[in-house]
């Protein structure tokens, strides 16, 4: 679902708030989980699941795998998603 998608769809729900007040409602939405994430801290959405950060350790050994040749890889932060029970037992009915 796109950004223009889900806001038709919250129009549909709530048809007092226009438009406009719907995009801040999702952009300050998405801004607080990327400011939570950029402190490192984890987003917990109950029902839904959890968004993480992960730190990806640096590699001194890893190889090109079109030349071979041995390369560095720094380290790196990664966004990880961990669904909630009901969520799993929601999809997999």
């Amino acid at each position: 679902m796109s950004r223009p998608e889900l806001i038709k769809l919250l129009k549909k729900k709530h048809p007092k708030l226009n438009k406009i007040q719907l995009e801040k409602i999702i952009d300050t939405f998405f801004q607080s989980i990327e400011g939570a994430l950029n402190k490192k801290r984890s987003i917990e959405l109950r029902g839904f699941g959890t968004f993480f950060i992960k730190e990806i350790k640096e590699k001194y050994s890893a190889r090109n795998p079109k030349t071979g040749e041995l390369i560095y890889v720094p380290k790196k932060n990664k966004v990880r998603f961990r669904a909630s029970k009901q969520f799993k037992e929601f999809l997999n009915q």
